[in-house]
């Protein structure tokens, strides 16, 4: 392809659009319109943020290290992805809707859009049932406000309310409720109306939970973005700051209860250690006051000295045994899902497995807020933490075994060190054993003390897991939603989409002739005479002499170019050349009209033409020359009323009994109608009658117009086509498809007809050549503004 031709079907392509312009404004316009009444009645929605940084466990303070040796805290803290998810847990956004009472609305009606009335609501609603069958109801109604005294009460818009006096009960489906005004002048209440909505708290949680997003500032930081949108930046305030409270306290609790449980553990092992520091102190004085003793033990003082590392070693396996084994029984006892107290009794994963099973047994609670023991969740964790127990006394049972060995085993050794001393006095012996396990029981004792006290100090003061940088706040002064310039952009874009679109899809899925232009491109090398333009139902369908219509001149310049093809090929066969055949390829498409006029404008010229009526199954000659402007000369005919058809058929009817000299709007030519219709038209047609007519008209005429039938319908036009000497294909602008173009192109290539050309009829006048830019002729009429 050339460039020329590059550069030809780009002007095509932007005329396909441009001729259209006005669809493109028009849609452009209304698009506009639309976003501006979207805008117009859009409740804007505002952006508000507020920022934490999680404190993670790692960077606690001292009143955390306290318990480092005692392993409460065993592992490495949480990453803040999982701090992410905990914030915006659905338990915690059920909390919020609870404490916020957010699942109930006060929604004032407007006469276009309603909007929600959050701060100072104009009414107060007590309901008398439980916070449970609130929590869970989805229930509204109507209220209107009629005096200062009473309002309007109604479960459904469109029914007449009942009026109700404010304070007294009202009862519904949700139990009885009371309404109070909530303003100072319940006057300025009269003629508004509002609906009042109740939803399950689930459902509002659920709504909150989409609707907050929460985001790391940046990689590897701890500083959380947690913000939403909304048309009340109050209620989205409220919402977030809410959630951070709930997440702070519901952290804050979780570490209390844990120390709660571990000072009742060490609360029980005080008091089991008193006793035994009782009954030691007891047994010390029973022997110094049975044996009279000083208690100074001077003199087994050398022997003691080298069995106390031993006997150390011995208390304070007995002492593991002890703290063993009263985990153990309280592991054993524990029948429920409560927290475990997290001890150091020598095995790590005892106290890893322990940490775990606290982290399980707060997430169930958590969870048990808004659900119930048979969900699914509730208990998977019961498996789990059924598991985890089993396994813990397993490994102390194991461990009390090991310890238990071991006391044995020092016990054993201390009996060996304890002979070689046997020759010290034997009461000075038992006195040290006795001063030795008071001292061990002693140390053990205080230490707890002293443990408890720390524990308490340092939850009293623990501090929330993370700290509130900024509380919520709007982030921008202008609404979020809807964005004005974004929409009204969006809107002309898809306004023009709209369109060119249509434009598009109609263009790639049509396949019909338009104009002369679009024929080419099919017919390449084969000659197109011209296009004659669509005619409104007023305009005449055969020209007038002298016409300076748009039709008379598009037939001026066929005719031009049909004589520079007569001329042409009588130059090269010494033939006159000027039988032409007018056809098409269906009914319908204006082979007639082309007939009829093109003889009109060939006869303006003071030429001989002769139009023939050949297409004998469906004439249509008759109804172009009829009415007042048509005058039937008058000849010396035998049968006035013959035609074709009769002259085929009755052999003493000759070429001159049919023809009918007619003056048409002061156009002399003469016509040979079809006559009428035979049971055999094919066969009537191949005789050789039609050859003998052909070729006498020829010589007496300077034209002659033959109007043929369809040549995809009925072979007629084919049998004849051998007398032809141009063959005028007529095509209609959006009825001729493409496929019916090939077929006369087929029949020229195989040799069946010869001297094809084609007009194109009926096009728009946005569609016509250069004639549809410039205008043709002198009376063209301007096409009004509203038409497109």
């Amino acid at each position: 392809m050339s460039f020329s031709d590059k550069k030809e079907d780009i002007k095509n392509v932007i005329s396909t659009y441009a001729k259209h312009w006005k669809w493109f404004v028009l849609c452009g316009l209304v698009a506009l319109i639309i976003a501006y009444v979207n805008i117009r009645y859009t409740t804007p929605e505002y952006a508000v943020k507020s920022q934490i940084q999680i404190v993670q466990e790692k960077n606690a303070g001292n009143e955390m290290s306290v318990f480092q040796d005692l392993n409460v805290f065993g592992g490495s803290s949480k990453q803040v992805e999982d701090e992410i998810e905990i914030l915006g847990s659905r338990s915690n956004f059920i909390e919020v809707v609870k404490e916020l009472g957010a699942n109930v609305r006060i929604i004032a009606l407007g006469n276009i859009i309603n909007s929600e009335v959050y701060t100072n609501p104009p009414v107060k609603i007590n309901f008398i049932a439980a916070d449970s069958t609130i929590a869970n109801a989805n229930y509204s109604f109507f209220i209107e406000f009629s005096s200062d005294n009473t309002f309007g009460f109604t479960e459904n818009e469109n029914v007449p309310s009942k009026i109700y006096s404010y304070g007294n009960g009202i009862s519904t489906p949700v139990g009885d409720m009371v309404i109070t005004p909530n303003v100072k002048d319940p006057k300025a209440l009269i003629g508004k109306r509002y609906q009042v909505s109740l939803s399950p708290v689930e459902k509002v949680a659920r709504a909150f939970k989409s609707a907050v997003n929460i985001s790391v500032t940046a990689e590897f930081s701890n500083i959380l973005d947690v913000s939403m949108t909304s048309a009340i930046p109050k209620k989205a305030k409220d919402i977030i700051d809410k959630l951070i409270e709930i997440y702070n306290r519901n952290a804050i609790e979780e570490k209390r209860r844990i120390a709660d449980t571990t000072s009742d553990f060490i609360n029980n092992r005080i008091q089991l250690i008193s006793g035994t520091l009782t009954n030691v102190d007891k047994d010390a004085q029973e022997l110094l006051t049975e044996k009279g003793m000083t208690g100074s033990g001077i003199e087994v003082g050398a022997a003691v000295q080298v069995s106390a590392s031993s006997r150390s070693n011995l208390e304070n396996a007995k002492v593991q045994l002890q703290m063993v084994s009263g985990l153990k029984d309280y592991v054993a006892s524990e029948t429920g899902y409560d927290q475990m107290p997290v001890v150091d009794v020598g095995s790590g994963a005892l106290s890893q497995a322990t940490v775990q099973y606290n982290a399980l047994v707060a997430e169930r609670k958590r969870l048990l807020k808004s659900s119930n023991e048979q969900n699914p969740m509730i208990v998977n964790l019961d498996q789990q933490l059924d598991g985890i127990k089993n396994t813990m006394q397993s490994s102390l049972n194991s461990l009390e075994r090991n310890v238990g060995m071991n006391v044995s085993t020092l016990q054993s050794q201390l009996g060996r060190i304890q002979g070689t001393i046997y020759s010290a006095p034997e009461n000075q012996r038992e006195l040290r054993n006795i001063t030795r396990k008071q001292e061990t029981t002693e140390s053990l004792y205080l230490y707890l003390l002293q443990k408890r006290e720390e524990s308490q100090i340092a939850f009293a003061s623990a501090s929330p897991k993370s700290n509130v940088i900024d509380t919520a706040y709007v982030s921008s002064p202008t609404p979020v939603k809807p964005k004005k310039a974004i929409t009204y952009l969006a809107a002309l874009i898809l306004g023009l989409l709209l369109p060119f679109g249509v434009i598009y899809v109609k263009d790639q899925l049509d396949t019909k002739i338009h104009n002369k232009h679009s024929l080419e491109k099919y017919t390449k090398d084969i000659p197109v005479l011209g296009e004659l333009p669509r005619l409104a139902k007023k305009d005449s369908k055969i020209i007038i002499n002298d016409d300076r219509s748009v039709l008379a001149e598009a037939l001026r310049i066929i005719r031009a170019n049909l004589d520079f093809l007569i001329k042409t090929k009588h130059a090269s066969d010494k033939n006159k050349n000027n039988i032409i055949y007018i056809t098409s390829s269906t009914p319908g498409e204006g082979k007639t009209f082309v007939s009829s006029n093109l003889s009109m404008i060939l006869a303006s010229t003071d030429k001989k033409v002769l139009l023939v009526g050949a297409d004998i199954r469906n004439p249509k000659l008759y109804s172009f020359f009829s009415g007042d402007s048509v005058d039937k000369l008058k000849t010396a005919t035998r049968n006035k009323d013959a035609g074709l058809t009769e002259y085929l058929l009755d052999d003493t009817i000759g070429v001159k009994d049919i023809i009918r000299p007619m003056l048409v709007h002061n156009n002399t030519i003469d016509v040979i109608y079809s006559g009428k219709i035979p049971p055999n038209p094919a066969e009537l047609l191949m005789s050789s009658k039609v050859e003998e007519l052909l070729k006498e008209v020829s010589e007496m005429y300077d034209y002659v117009i033959v109007d043929t039938a369809p040549m995809m319908v009925v072979s007629d036009t084919l049998l004849i086509a051998p007398y032809a000497n141009h063959i005028i294909y007529v095509t209609r602008a959006g009825v001729t498809d493409e496929t019916a173009v090939k077929f006369p192109l087929n029949l020229r290539d195989e040799g069946k007809l010869k001297g094809v050309s084609f007009v194109v009829n009926d096009v728009s006048l946005d569609s016509l050549g250069y004639g549809g830019k410039y205008g043709y002729g002198y009376g063209k009429n301007a096409k009004k503004w509203w038409k497109f």
